[in-house]
């Protein structure tokens, strides 16, 4: 069986998968020898054009020298631009870049001097060293030179050890002949730059491929082997069936080896690499003249050209200017491609400049290229996948990259698509597939990148934290050893000073707690039924609780003295002021009301006051039991001081709120009554002459004053008797569940024990419940009662001001119908008006006594 080298020897090949037959339209470019166009007055290098990005070396209103390096980088990925020219820089700005896109990207722009000089060359031999060769190699900024601009340096030192060295001189693609002249006249050349690859890769074998449609290439190339230096049987020229795409790296090794490269990988994993003709003439100049990249081969053909053929173009040269001296014909809706007419692009403006991988400016008339048929439904037709030389499947990519679904295109294996144009050429509903796929290709690209950037902002994030955290650790460890060398260097002296400090701090500490506890306001829980130990400080609680109260019920009983004084004062005042004036038979009823209810002011005045001192005097002495017991007897009776305070502090709430109701009613009274004397007082010492009888008319306003005040008094009773009802009743529920303990005044210590028996939780429960309901009860009877007492001082003071005319009935049927008013009369005279007041007055005292009443038969079931 023959090996890999034994089948290249004899020239054996291998069939491709796919492809197609394009007309060729070669002739047009390739008759005649390469030309050279005058220099352009302006040149737009783009920077950087292939690699990774890189620093100007030069600023605008430089001079530069025809191949001074425009970029310096230190990546092995950077490429360097050289100046094509000598000139001046007169701009570094953003221009439209030679793609479909026509995106700007960053250009430098040089002005030509026209003198085309060259910077000072560093000549090289092949005496330098690998190493050597490949630094002028990258410092030239050699690219593939076939389209790809694959950096050459990079292919030129492999990881794997290369068996197999493939020349690509096939250039499938139509139209395009520039690799064909370039083997035609440097041939030579070619094999010198040759020699230097061989010498880098030491290949077991080296082939020169060519296309068979290429007859004096082949030719030629042979020749130059013949003649070359290079080990006998170690390279030959083979010619290759025509057929596009050929030329494609994959396809070509393919046809050569018989081997595929594998998705995704690379053909230096198979020990086979690959160079275009042009690239290897390229090294040559680098390596043994020391010229950079600077220029190409460039094709321009088209029938709307009048010199077609292959041209030295000036990587920059911007394309309007060879159009120009090529003598390009437009026509109306003319295409400018950059590429062969398979897998080139139309330039959307001539204002781009010529690229590393320009291979072909081609302008087609309509005849060679008509317009862009409408695209059509895919028929399923399956031609696509039979000319796919990837051996893709080129409708199912397409329906994926239609829908945006570029993961599933990705999935069938998108990335191995070369772009060749084979399935749009053979579509019959003249679908653009190609691009579809890049920009899927595009589209995945872009999703790539923003990965990879939020994958190294997360290492970036997460290097971050880490350094953090290994500051922190070093400040801790950094605080504890110099805590230890404190505490080694620290004397017996010194670390008693610091326990005195931490017992002082402490010591304060607690002392704050304690006046915290004792300031903040307490309430009282109940404690549990069952449990046989109280806590240590209810007692104190308690104590607490009952000297609040004690200070509340004196405020009330001050306040209820300062009440009775004011009253006596205004009952004297209505005393003196009745006995100077005559009054008549119906005036002598109305101050003998005035007395009464004077009477009847003193006495719940007194009443309240006594009331007052006696609860004051209770809850002192409860409070003073409690503060002043031992601390073991406290404990020891722990269950029975805590009901006696329970005790005391229901007394203490009971006898605080009576107080302040009377003190309130009291306050009330005293200054209405203070307002009747100081009217009354002027007028009877301004009035020396007895006042004339009431004509019967005053006397009838007067009655209704009475009888509506009457009425409201009436009101506010019942309503009050009601609450009183349902306070009797609900403190009889709550005594089912404790011991009585209804005697007010005699709920002292002595009392206080007959509760040492505990309560079961639920008689507990409803007591509280029952206490709960009862003063809401009393609350609310109070609002009413405050409520009606209110109506009751406006009313007289509505009927005064509506001066009602009444009619000539008898007195007690206007007695009886008080609301039947006819028009009204002359204004009161002032002495009526002042006994319809007093007697409203007399009317709200007894309603205020039948409100105390129904609140001490509520203070007292509770």
């Amino acid at each position: 069986m023959l090996t890999l080298l034994d089948q290249l020897d004899k020239g054996t090949l291998w069939r491709s998968p796919g492809g197609i037959h394009p007309p060729e339209v070669k002739f047009l470019s390739n008759s005649t020898p390469i030309s050279q166009l005058p220099l352009a007055q302006e040149y737009l290098v783009p920077v950087p054009q292939v690699g990774e990005n890189c620093t100007l070396a030069v600023k605008v209103g430089d001079k530069v020298l025809k191949g001074a390096p425009l970029t310096q980088g230190t990546s092995i990925w950077h490429l360097p631009v050289h100046a094509p020219t000598s000139g001046t820089v007169v701009a570094i700005e953003p221009r439209a870049s030679n793609h479909a896109s026509a995106l700007p990207v960053n250009t430098c722009v040089i002005a030509a001097d026209g003198e085309d000089r060259w910077c000072e060359l560093t000549p090289g031999s092949i005496e330098l060293s690998n190493h050597e060769m490949i630094a002028k190699i990258h410092g030239a900024g050699i690219a593939g030179m076939g389209g790809a601009a694959f950096p050459s340096h990079i292919k030129l030192n492999p990881v794997s050890e290369i068996e197999l060295v493939i020349i690509n001189g096939v250039e499938c693609e139509p139209y395009i002949s520039a690799d064909d002249r370039l083997m035609r006249e440097y041939s030579q050349d070619i094999l010198a730059g040759i020699g230097i690859i061989h010498r880098l890769l030491a290949p077991k074998r080296i082939v020169i491929a060519i296309e068979d449609n290429k007859p004096e290439a082949i030719k030629a190339m042979q020749q130059a082997v013949s003649q070359s230096v290079l080990p006998a049987g170690s390279t030959r020229v083979t010619a290759i069936p025509t057929k596009y795409p050929s030329g494609g790296e994959k396809q070509l090794i393919q046809i050569i080896t018989g081997r595929e490269v594998p998705s995704g990988a690379i053909p230096a994993k198979l020990g086979i690499v690959v160079h275009n003709v042009g690239t290897a003439f390229a090294i040559h100049q680098a390596v043994t003249q020391g010229k950079p990249l600077i220029e190409r081969v460039v094709t321009v053909t088209g029938q709307n050209v009048g010199k077609p053929g292959n041209y030295w173009l000036p990587i920059g040269t911007p394309v309007e200017h060879v159009l120009k001296h090529t003598e390009f014909n437009a026509e109306a809706d003319q295409k400018v491609i950059i590429g062969g007419p398979m897998m080139g692009h139309a330039l959307p403006t001539i204002q781009v400049p010529i690229l590393k991988g320009t291979n072909c400016i081609l302008v087609p008339s309509s005849q060679e290229i008509g317009t862009t048929p409408e695209e059509k439904a895919c028929i399923r037709c399956g031609e696509c996948a039979n000319a796919c030389p990837a051996l893709l499947l080129p409708q199912q990519l397409f329906w994926h990259a239609k829908a945006e679904e570029y993961d599933k295109a990705a999935s069938y294996n998108l990335k191995d698509c070369i772009e060749c144009g084979c399935c749009s050429y053979v579509c019959p509903s003249d679908i653009p597939l190609v691009e579809y796929y890049r920009i899927a290709k595009s589209a995945l690209k872009q999703a790539a990148d923003e990965k990879h950037q939020a994958e190294r902002a997360k290492l970036r994030f997460e290097a971050r934290i880490q350094r953090l955290e290994e500051e922190k650790l070093a400040r801790e460890a950094k605080a504890k050893e110099a805590a230890a060398r404190r505490q080694a260097t620290m004397t017996s002296t010194d670390k008693n000073a610091v326990a005195e400090a931490m017992a002082r701090i402490a010591a304060k500490k607690a002392a704050a707690a304690e006046t915290t506890v004792d300031n903040a306001p307490v309430e009282v829980v109940a404690a549990d039924a069952s449990s046989t130990e109280a806590p240590k400080g209810k007692a104190a609680v308690a104590a607490a609780i009952a000297r609040a109260k004690a200070k509340k019920a004196a405020a009330a009983a001050q306040g209820a003295d300062d009440a009775k004084s004011s009253q006596q004062a205004v009952s004297s005042v209505q005393t003196a002021s009745s006995e100077q004036n005559e009054p008549t038979e119906q005036t002598e009823s109305l101050s003998q009301k005035d007395k009464v209810a004077a009477a009847i002011a003193r006495a719940k005045a007194k009443k309240a006051a006594l009331k007052a001192d006696s609860d004051v005097n209770d809850n002192t002495d409860i409070a003073t039991d409690n503060t002043d017991k031992p601390a073991t007897e406290t404990t020891a009776n722990a269950e029975v001081d805590d009901k006696k305070a329970k005790v005391a502090a229901a007394v203490a709430r009971a006898k605080a709120k009576k107080a302040a109701a009377q003190q309130a009613e009291s306050t009330e009274v005293a200054e209405v009554q203070s307002k009747l004397a100081a009217d009354a007082k002027p007028e009877s010492e301004s009035s020396s002459i007895p006042s004339t009888p009431l004509s019967p008319e005053d006397e009838k306003k007067a009655k209704v004053a009475a009888a509506v005040a009457r009425a409201k008094a009436k009101k506010a009773a019942a309503q009050q008797a009601e609450s009183s009802d349902v306070a009797e009743v609900l403190p009889e529920q709550a005594a089912d569940a404790k011991p009585d303990s209804n005697n007010e005044s005699g709920n002292g210590p002595d009392s206080a024990t007959d509760l040492s028996a505990p309560l079961s939780p639920e008689d507990e429960k409803k007591a509280k419940i029952a206490a709960a309901v009862a003063r809401a009860k009393a609350k609310k009877a109070a609002a009413q009662q405050a409520e009606s007492t209110e109506v009751a001082e406006v009313q007289p003071e509505l009927v005064a001001d509506a001066k009602p005319e009444l009619t000539n009935e008898p007195d007690s049927e206007a007695g009886n119908e008080s609301s039947s008013v006819a028009k009204p009369s002359a204004p009161l005279s002032p002495e009526a008006e002042k006994k319809a007041k007093v007697a409203a007055a007399v009317a709200r005292a007894k309603a205020k006594k039948a409100a105390r009443e129904a609140n001490a038969i509520s203070d007292a079931n509770e």
